[in-house]
């Protein structure tokens, strides 16, 4: 039995979720080959709506089907097509998951949208996006919350000597509450949710998945409070985004997990990529300015490129997922 409080290794390093290409077998390989600690399962957005992350996500939706409406998902009148390609796509990565990785017995870490990024983004029968009807994203909370509880178990049972980590993925949860989500004429935008009220969504989903949560928000502001207190271990960020560190150093005190982004998901000016002792250092620096001791950033901190690598080349994702991979061990050895 470990002693470590949160649910990852010392010095493990992770994806963010998504990978250019369409082979979700070669996907696999090279993330379970890379990230050994922490292996995630990859989405590869190059196959077509149904694999992005909100068909991905919509697919899971229990009692509230979804369809393709102008290439924009949107609330259906009953199950079709669209939802089909999108679930079966999901399961069979679960089953080239639970092949590739049969013999696996650490973390594993799965990705869905979450219901305020979801609320933004699908469409009522009638127009709008959902987050205009404070009923119906309570009812997309609920069936998004059965349908992450399903999921879990449906990767628990693949891979019984695993743990899994599930990861939502909010971009749009700081628009969701500054009232930034634009309408569909771009004219003007939708009401903001109350703070109190998009915790409550969140709180729910977190509590029916049966297993440990990481929020991802790859936007500036991300509500590290609301995140906390809706019972996430962890937050995931793009290092390049905190600007102001007193929220984070508070909540890393009350003991967030830090998913910290630190390897560019696109290769610089000069298109080299950074080296594993440059990521890491990348990581220490800001956790010495937080001001905590050194031998608890390998426990506490999981490495990872900045966002997820969709667009970057084979060659580029490659080599971050080996530098985060190197970097999580560094800081592990040296504090």
């Amino acid at each position: 039995m470990s002693d470590q409080p949160w649910p990852w290794p010392v010095g493990a390093a992770t994806g963010v979720g998504s990978l250019p290409g369409t082979d979700i077998a070669e996907a696999q390989r090279i993330v379970l080959g890379e990230l050994p600690a922490l292996p995630h399962l990859p989405e590869l957005p190059a196959r077509g709506l149904g694999a992005e992350l909100i068909g991905r996500t919509a697919g899971l939706l229990v009692e509230l089907p979804v369809e393709l409406y102008a290439a924009r998902w949107r609330i259906a009148s009953r199950p079709g097509r669209d939802r089909r390609r999108a679930r079966d796509m999901m399961e069979r990565d679960l089953d080239q998951l639970a092949e590739q990785a049969e013999a696996y017995a650490g973390p594993i870490k799965v990705q869905v949208g979450g219901p305020l990024t979801l609320a933004a983004a699908v469409e009522l029968p009638v127009g709008g996006r959902l987050v205009r009807d404070p009923g119906a994203v309570r009812d997309l909370a609920d069936s998004l919350a059965e349908g992450v509880r399903e999921h879990v178990a449906a990767v628990a049972r693949r891979l019984p000597r695993a743990s899994v980590l599930l990861q939502l993925d909010e971009p749009s949860l700081p628009a969701v509450l500054a009232g930034r989500v634009p309408t569909e004429s771009g004219f003007g935008t939708y009401r903001p949710v109350e703070p109190g009220r998009a915790g409550a969504l969140l709180r729910e989903v977190v509590a029916a998945a049966g297993a440990p949560v990481v929020v991802h928000c790859c936007a500036p502001d991300a509500p590290l409070d609301l995140i906390r207190e809706a019972g996430a271990v962890g937050v995931a960020l793009d290092l390049d985004l905190v600007t102001d560190l007193d929220p984070l150093g508070e909540a890393i005190d009350a003991g967030l997990g830090l998913l910290a982004g630190a390897a560019p998901a696109r290769p610089g000016v000069a298109g080299r990529p950074p080296t594993s002792a440059q990521v890491a250092d990348r990581v220490r620096r800001l956790w010495d300015s937080l001001g905590f001791p050194r031998r608890q950033l390998a426990e506490q901190v999981v490495v990872t490129p900045t966002c997820g690598l969709a667009t970057a080349t084979p060659q580029h994702v490659r080599a971050m997922l080996t530098a985060c991979r190197d970097a999580g061990q560094r800081l592990s050895e040296q504090g």
